[in-house]
Protein backbone atom coordinates (compact mmCIF):
# COMPACT_ATOMS: atom_id res chain seq x y z
CA UNK A 1 0.00 0.00 0.00
CA UNK A 2 1.25 3.48 -0.87
CA UNK A 3 -0.84 6.10 0.94
CA UNK A 4 -0.02 9.80 0.79
CA UNK A 5 -0.91 12.78 2.99
CA UNK A 6 1.05 15.30 0.89
CA UNK A 7 3.03 15.52 -2.34
CA UNK A 8 6.48 16.96 -2.96
CA UNK A 9 6.44 20.00 -5.28
CA UNK A 10 7.51 18.91 -8.75
CA UNK A 11 5.78 15.52 -8.62
CA UNK A 12 2.67 14.30 -10.42
CA UNK A 13 -0.09 14.21 -7.85
CA UNK A 14 -3.47 14.04 -9.57
CA UNK A 15 -5.17 12.83 -12.71
CA UNK A 16 -8.68 13.57 -13.96
CA UNK A 17 -10.72 12.49 -16.93
CA UNK A 18 -12.39 15.10 -19.15
CA UNK A 19 -14.92 13.05 -21.09
CA UNK A 20 -17.70 13.52 -23.61
CA UNK A 21 -19.86 11.03 -21.71
CA UNK A 22 -19.35 11.23 -17.96
CA UNK A 23 -21.79 8.47 -17.05
CA UNK A 24 -20.28 6.00 -19.51
CA UNK A 25 -16.71 7.01 -18.70
CA UNK A 26 -17.24 6.57 -14.97
CA UNK A 27 -18.84 3.17 -15.53
CA UNK A 28 -15.92 2.02 -17.71
CA UNK A 29 -13.19 2.85 -15.20
CA UNK A 30 -15.18 1.59 -12.22
CA UNK A 31 -15.53 -1.77 -13.94
CA UNK A 32 -11.91 -1.84 -15.11
CA UNK A 33 -10.14 -0.80 -11.89
CA UNK A 34 -12.75 -1.57 -9.24
CA UNK A 35 -12.94 2.05 -8.18
CA UNK A 36 -15.65 3.42 -5.91
CA UNK A 37 -17.18 6.77 -6.85
CA UNK A 38 -18.22 9.81 -4.82
CA UNK A 39 -20.14 12.36 -6.92
CA UNK A 40 -19.72 15.97 -5.80
CA UNK A 41 -21.59 18.98 -7.23
CA UNK A 42 -19.35 21.71 -8.67
CA UNK A 43 -22.01 23.87 -10.30
CA UNK A 44 -25.73 24.11 -11.06
CA UNK A 45 -25.62 21.18 -13.49
CA UNK A 46 -22.10 19.82 -13.05
CA UNK A 47 -20.79 16.86 -11.07
CA UNK A 48 -17.19 15.98 -10.22
CA UNK A 49 -16.95 12.19 -9.93
CA UNK A 50 -14.21 11.36 -7.44
CA UNK A 51 -12.76 7.87 -7.90
CA UNK A 52 -11.71 6.18 -4.67
CA UNK A 53 -10.00 3.10 -3.28
CA UNK A 54 -10.27 2.28 0.43
CA UNK A 55 -12.23 5.51 0.79
CA UNK A 56 -9.29 7.57 -0.50
CA UNK A 57 -9.20 9.65 -3.70
CA UNK A 58 -7.14 8.30 -6.62
CA UNK A 59 -8.54 10.14 -9.67
CA UNK A 60 -11.64 11.95 -10.94
CA UNK A 61 -13.88 12.51 -13.95
CA UNK A 62 -16.02 15.37 -15.22
CA UNK A 63 -18.03 16.25 -18.32
CA UNK A 64 -15.83 17.92 -20.90
CA UNK A 65 -16.31 21.66 -21.22
CA UNK A 66 -18.48 22.92 -24.09
CA UNK A 67 -15.71 25.11 -25.52
CA UNK A 68 -13.38 22.10 -25.80
CA UNK A 69 -16.06 20.12 -27.60
CA UNK A 70 -16.61 22.97 -30.06
CA UNK A 71 -12.89 22.97 -30.81
CA UNK A 72 -12.95 19.23 -31.40
CA UNK A 73 -10.77 18.36 -28.40
CA UNK A 74 -11.23 14.63 -27.73
CA UNK A 75 -11.85 13.04 -24.34
CA UNK A 76 -8.57 13.02 -22.43
CA UNK A 77 -6.85 12.70 -19.07
CA UNK A 78 -5.50 15.84 -17.36
CA UNK A 79 -2.28 15.33 -15.40
CA UNK A 80 -1.38 17.61 -12.48
CA UNK A 81 2.00 18.51 -10.98
CA UNK A 82 2.08 19.81 -7.41
CA UNK A 83 3.76 23.20 -6.97
CA UNK A 84 4.38 25.49 -4.03
CA UNK A 85 2.85 28.52 -5.72
CA UNK A 86 0.67 28.26 -8.83
CA UNK A 87 1.02 31.94 -9.75
CA UNK A 88 4.81 31.94 -9.58
CA UNK A 89 5.06 28.64 -11.48
CA UNK A 90 2.75 29.89 -14.23
CA UNK A 91 4.86 33.03 -14.66
CA UNK A 92 8.06 30.97 -14.88
CA UNK A 93 6.45 28.59 -17.36
CA UNK A 94 5.38 31.47 -19.59
CA UNK A 95 8.88 32.93 -19.48
CA UNK A 96 10.21 29.52 -20.56
CA UNK A 97 7.94 29.49 -23.60
CA UNK A 98 4.73 27.90 -22.33
CA UNK A 99 1.24 29.15 -23.13
CA UNK A 100 -1.13 29.81 -20.27
CA UNK A 101 -4.43 28.24 -21.30
CA UNK A 102 -6.10 29.00 -17.96
CA UNK A 103 -4.53 31.55 -15.63
CA UNK A 104 -4.15 30.58 -11.96
CA UNK A 105 -7.51 30.40 -10.20
CA UNK A 106 -8.91 29.08 -6.94
CA UNK A 107 -10.88 25.84 -6.94
CA UNK A 108 -13.18 26.71 -4.05
CA UNK A 109 -11.15 26.06 -0.89
CA UNK A 110 -9.41 22.90 -2.08
CA UNK A 111 -6.54 24.35 -4.10
CA UNK A 112 -5.29 26.73 -6.74
CA UNK A 113 -4.44 25.65 -10.28
CA UNK A 114 -3.53 26.68 -13.80
CA UNK A 115 -3.61 24.94 -17.17
CA UNK A 116 -0.44 25.25 -19.25
CA UNK A 117 0.79 24.15 -22.66
CA UNK A 118 4.49 23.40 -22.94
CA UNK A 119 6.54 24.75 -25.88
CA UNK A 120 6.04 21.48 -27.78
CA UNK A 121 2.25 21.57 -27.49
CA UNK A 122 1.55 19.20 -24.57
CA UNK A 123 -1.04 20.37 -22.03
CA UNK A 124 -0.66 19.81 -18.29
CA UNK A 125 -1.94 21.33 -15.05
CA UNK A 126 -0.24 22.65 -11.94
CA UNK A 127 -1.77 22.31 -8.48
CA UNK A 128 -1.16 24.31 -5.32
CA UNK A 129 -2.80 22.16 -2.67
CA UNK A 130 -5.06 23.44 0.08
CA UNK A 131 -7.70 21.01 1.36
CA UNK A 132 -7.20 18.59 -1.54
CA UNK A 133 -3.64 17.26 -1.85
CA UNK A 134 -4.38 15.19 -4.94
CA UNK A 135 -4.20 11.40 -5.05
CA UNK A 136 -4.02 9.78 -1.64
CA UNK A 137 -2.88 6.48 -3.13
CA UNK A 138 -0.17 5.99 -5.75
CA UNK A 139 2.01 3.13 -6.98
CA UNK A 140 -0.37 0.24 -6.34
CA UNK A 141 -2.94 -1.61 -8.48
CA UNK A 142 -5.72 0.79 -9.46
CA UNK A 143 -3.65 3.92 -8.85
CA UNK A 144 -1.50 6.23 -10.95
CA UNK A 145 2.05 4.89 -11.19
CA UNK A 146 3.69 6.75 -14.11
CA UNK A 147 3.18 9.79 -16.34
CA UNK A 148 4.47 9.85 -19.90
CA UNK A 149 5.07 12.63 -22.38
CA UNK A 150 4.98 11.88 -26.10
CA UNK A 151 6.43 14.93 -27.81
CA UNK A 152 7.49 16.09 -31.25
CA UNK A 153 10.54 17.86 -29.78
CA UNK A 154 12.15 15.95 -26.87
CA UNK A 155 15.08 18.35 -26.57
CA UNK A 156 12.82 21.40 -26.20
CA UNK A 157 10.57 19.54 -23.76
CA UNK A 158 13.50 18.42 -21.65
CA UNK A 159 14.90 21.94 -21.47
CA UNK A 160 11.48 23.29 -20.45
CA UNK A 161 10.59 20.80 -17.71
CA UNK A 162 14.05 20.60 -16.17
CA UNK A 163 14.09 24.38 -15.89
CA UNK A 164 10.50 24.67 -14.63
CA UNK A 165 10.41 21.87 -12.05
CA UNK A 166 14.07 21.19 -11.43
CA UNK A 167 13.75 17.70 -12.85
CA UNK A 168 16.77 15.68 -13.85
CA UNK A 169 16.75 13.67 -17.08
CA UNK A 170 18.11 10.14 -17.45
CA UNK A 171 18.52 9.06 -21.07
CA UNK A 172 18.22 5.48 -22.20
CA UNK A 173 21.19 3.64 -23.69
CA UNK A 174 22.07 4.69 -27.22
CA UNK A 175 21.70 1.07 -28.34
CA UNK A 176 17.97 0.94 -27.54
CA UNK A 177 15.53 0.90 -30.46
CA UNK A 178 13.51 3.80 -29.08
CA UNK A 179 15.11 6.62 -27.13
CA UNK A 180 13.37 7.02 -23.78
CA UNK A 181 14.09 9.62 -21.11
CA UNK A 182 13.17 9.25 -17.44
CA UNK A 183 12.27 12.46 -15.63
CA UNK A 184 12.07 13.25 -11.94
CA UNK A 185 13.39 15.23 -9.02
CA UNK A 186 17.06 14.69 -8.19
CA UNK A 187 17.58 12.06 -5.51
CA UNK A 188 14.11 10.56 -5.98
CA UNK A 189 12.88 7.71 -8.19
CA UNK A 190 11.71 9.07 -11.56
CA UNK A 191 7.97 9.56 -11.84
CA UNK A 192 7.68 10.38 -15.52
CA UNK A 193 9.03 9.43 -18.91
CA UNK A 194 9.40 11.05 -22.30
CA UNK A 195 9.55 9.68 -25.82
CA UNK A 196 9.57 11.15 -29.31
CA UNK A 197 6.30 11.13 -31.27
CA UNK A 198 6.34 8.21 -33.75
CA UNK A 199 6.98 9.35 -37.31
CA UNK A 200 3.77 7.75 -38.56
CA UNK A 201 1.58 9.73 -36.17
CA UNK A 202 -0.78 12.10 -38.04
CA UNK A 203 0.47 15.68 -38.13
CA UNK A 204 -2.64 16.99 -36.36
CA UNK A 205 -1.92 14.92 -33.22
CA UNK A 206 -0.28 17.26 -30.68
CA UNK A 207 2.31 16.36 -28.09
CA UNK A 208 0.54 14.91 -25.04
CA UNK A 209 0.84 13.59 -21.50
CA UNK A 210 -0.69 10.17 -20.69
CA UNK A 211 -1.24 8.42 -17.34
CA UNK A 212 -0.22 4.86 -16.49
CA UNK A 213 -2.32 2.97 -13.95
CA UNK A 214 -0.78 0.06 -12.11
CA UNK A 215 -2.52 -3.31 -12.42
CA UNK A 216 -1.96 -6.82 -11.09
CA UNK A 217 -2.04 -8.37 -14.59
CA UNK A 218 -1.52 -6.28 -17.73
CA UNK A 219 -2.94 -8.92 -20.07
CA UNK A 220 -6.05 -9.50 -17.98
CA UNK A 221 -6.67 -5.76 -17.60
CA UNK A 222 -6.18 -5.23 -21.33
CA UNK A 223 -8.67 -7.97 -22.15
CA UNK A 224 -11.16 -6.54 -19.66
CA UNK A 225 -10.79 -3.03 -21.11
CA UNK A 226 -11.56 -4.42 -24.56
CA UNK A 227 -14.58 -6.32 -23.25
CA UNK A 228 -15.84 -3.04 -21.78
CA UNK A 229 -15.55 -1.27 -25.14
CA UNK A 230 -12.01 0.05 -24.93
CA UNK A 231 -9.55 -0.07 -27.83
CA UNK A 232 -6.06 -1.57 -27.71
CA UNK A 233 -3.43 0.77 -29.17
CA UNK A 234 -0.10 -0.84 -28.21
CA UNK A 235 0.85 -4.11 -26.50
CA UNK A 236 0.74 -5.73 -24.15
CA UNK A 237 4.54 -5.52 -24.29
CA UNK A 238 7.34 -6.29 -21.86
CA UNK A 239 9.89 -3.76 -20.66
CA UNK A 240 12.88 -5.89 -19.62
CA UNK A 241 13.44 -5.96 -15.84
CA UNK A 242 10.73 -3.31 -15.41
CA UNK A 243 7.28 -4.65 -16.18
CA UNK A 244 4.58 -5.15 -18.80
CA UNK A 245 2.30 -2.48 -20.26
CA UNK A 246 -0.43 -1.77 -22.79
CA UNK A 247 -1.67 1.51 -24.23
CA UNK A 248 -5.45 1.80 -24.50
CA UNK A 249 -8.29 4.12 -25.41
CA UNK A 250 -11.50 4.17 -23.42
CA UNK A 251 -14.84 4.04 -25.31
CA UNK A 252 -14.93 7.86 -25.50
CA UNK A 253 -11.38 8.07 -26.89
CA UNK A 254 -9.28 9.06 -23.86
CA UNK A 255 -5.83 7.46 -23.92
CA UNK A 256 -4.26 5.75 -20.90
CA UNK A 257 -1.97 2.84 -20.12
CA UNK A 258 -1.97 -0.10 -17.73
CA UNK A 259 1.27 -1.31 -16.18
CA UNK A 260 2.27 -4.46 -14.28
CA UNK A 261 5.43 -4.06 -12.22
CA UNK A 262 7.94 -6.86 -12.78
CA UNK A 263 8.16 -9.28 -9.87
CA UNK A 264 5.11 -7.91 -8.05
Amino acid sequence: MADYSSHVPGTFSWVELATTDQKAGVAFYRALFGWDVSDRPIGPNEIYSMFQMRGKEVAAAYAQMADERRLGVPSHWNLYVTVENADDTAKRAEALGAKILASPFDVMDVGRMAVLQDPTGAVFCIWQAKKHIGARILQEPGALCWSELTTRDPQAAEAFYTALFGWSAKHGAASTQMEYTELGLPGQPPGAGMMKMPENMPAQVPSYWMPYFQVADADASTAKAQELGGKLMVGPNDIPKTGRFANLQDPQGAMFAVFKVAGV
